[in-house]
């Protein structure tokens, strides 16, 4: 099931989720790494952003506001959410709602 990356531990991109294994640029990361996965507010991209320490053109434009509100009004059946791996490794990505939840089943 693919999903999109758009700041974070693991840069840019698309990643994979099969219920087992979450595959990211450059890396494979088991499903037993994932500590939480929550749907994005303003309040954790705030955090996320100061802790990623974002370097992209638009993030600089925009804010982590403008980054959230861009991602969330693109499409009402996708959800832009934060994945949090053990050893502080950390993703804002958005994926279908179908994704999502197989991801937050992951972590019961």
């Amino acid at each position: 099931m693919k999903f999109d990356i758009h700041a974070g531990s693991f840069g840019k991109g698309t990643g994979f989720f099969d219920g087992v294994l979450f595959s990211v640029p450059g890396k494979q990361i088991y499903v037993s790494n994932l500590e939480s996965v929550s749907i994005a507010s303003e309040e954790n991209v705030k955090t996320l952003a100061g802790t990623v320490g974002w370097s992209a053109a638009g993030v600089a434009l925009l804010g982590p506001l403008g980054l959230l509100a861009g991602l969330l009004s693109k499409n009402k059946k996708r959800v832009t959410f934060i994945a949090l791996f053990k050893g502080g490794r950390k993703l804002l990505g958005t994926a279908d709602n179908k994704v999502y939840l197989e991801m937050q089943k992951a972590t019961f």
